[in-house]
């Protein structure tokens, strides 16, 4: 995929000392997603990279839940059809640093790889792919995975367990 088009992505990195990010293969792997997808070079995102307290308010706020994350979507509005000069917006990604470096070390990643696997996830989320049941998961870890590939990392992303609900289910007469 190398003649893919570069996307509108802006990346903010909010922590000192964080210079050495690997901000050009994040671009190139929202590049591969967006491509994949056959959208348009002028579609944007961002991504914000910031540490455990920034992304634990997120997560509060906008999902209930008191703790830090990885990786937080913040899809775009759905707006009506833009006017030309409009560049198509898919929305936010936030990022956990010290989070995502944990996430590295406990799963012997580096943290590099771990970043680009935050970003790949989160633009799949931010495109409307989510992994809430079996089959959506399915789904989104089959491009997840070509992404990863394409990127060159050898990351295997293991399927979450769904309870089986047939387990529920009582035996009929």
């Amino acid at each position: 995929m190398s003649t893919s088009p570069s996307y509108d992505v802006n990346i903010q990195v909010q922590l000192a000392g964080d210079d050495d990010l690997p901000t050009d293969r994040l671009q190139r792997a929202v590049d591969w997603v967006l491509n994949a997808h056959d959208l348009g070079p002028e579609t944007g995102l961002s991504i914000v990279i910031t540490g455990d307290e920034a992304v634990r308010r997120l997560n509060k706020q906008f999902r209930g839940i008191d703790a830090p994350s990885g990786e937080l979507s913040f899809p775009a509005d759905p707006a009506p059809v833009p006017e030309a000069e409009d560049r198509p917006y898919l929305g936010d990604l936030v990022l956990s640093l010290p989070y995502i470096q944990r996430q590295a070390k406990a799963e012997k990643h580096t943290v590099a790889d771990e970043l680009l696997l935050a970003v790949i996830h989160g633009t799949l989320h931010l495109l409307g792919y989510d992994h809430d049941t079996p089959e959506r998961q399915s789904t989104m870890w089959a491009i997840q995975s070509k992404a990863l590939q394409a990127m060159g990392i050898a990351i295997t992303v293991p399927l979450f367990e769904f309870p089986d609900s047939s387990d529920d289910v009582e035996p009929s007469d």
